[in-house]
């Protein structure tokens, strides 16, 4: 009889964990929004400033990974809700726009010759998100393998689109702070534009189906 009980105390455990840790990520992406915004149009990095708008989004996504977490936490069996999909669907749009956005800023930088007046806020802050992404990939693994759960290694395995895109950051930023290439940052931009093309349109795709997956990881 009591390890019955046991083995669902200990579930429940481990579900509070990986709620917490979905919250957490939504606390670390804000943070990074605010701090990548202001460093970005301080220093007139445009792949930095869109770096912190793509965090902004990536708020939005988190939120929706929690409440999934909590609606699991309740009903495992059960599928994605409303308030899941519409999420998904704010994201993907966020992303699209955000598209735009880079990409017609940086044809507009490129025709100007438009450069950072410095890049060094933006490798610290690529370091940093790196470091906090990683720790978090680590923790979800972990806890997604004791539950047996699908959705939370799939959602830990989209969380390293946020390190490619840190990398993206951290490479244009450290290219310009050594050669001081006017091009870099439009280089960064557009391979930021890349990553959120990828992450909206998967939004979309989950919108739409049920199944947990992550086909860009």
């Amino acid at each position: 009889m009591g390890e019955p009980l046991m083995l669902s105390t200990t579930k429940q455990m481990q579900y509070n964990l990986a709620f917490w840790l979905a919250v957490l990520t939504i606390f670390l992406a804000f943070m990074e929004a605010i701090v990548s915004t202001y460093f970005g149009y301080r220093d007139e990095s445009l792949t930095l400033f869109g770096f912190g708008a793509g965090s902004f989004v990536e708020v939005i996504s988190a939120i929706g990974v929690a409440h999934m977490i909590f609606r699991m936490r309740q009903k495992p069996e059960s599928n994605r809700d409303n308030f899941e999909s519409t999420a998904l669907r704010i994201t993907g749009f966020g992303f699209y726009i955000l598209v735009a956005g880079l990409i017609a800023s940086g044809f507009y930088n490129s025709y100007t010759g438009h450069k950072p007046e410095t890049t060094f806020s933006g490798i610290i802050i690529a370091f940093a998100s790196i470091i906090f992404m990683l720790s978090l990939i680590y923790g979800k693994i972990k806890v997604g393998r004791q539950l047996n759960s699908d959705a939370i290694l799939a959602d830990a395995e989209c969380t390293k689109v946020c390190i490619y895109m840190s990398l993206v950051l951290l490479a244009g930023s450290s290219i310009y702070a050594w050669t001081k290439f006017t091009y870099i940052d439009t280089v960064g931009t557009f391979g930021l534009a890349y990553f959120s093309f990828k992450e909206g349109k998967e939004c979309f795709e989950k919108a739409k189906s049920n199944k947990v997956r992550c086909d860009h990881c």
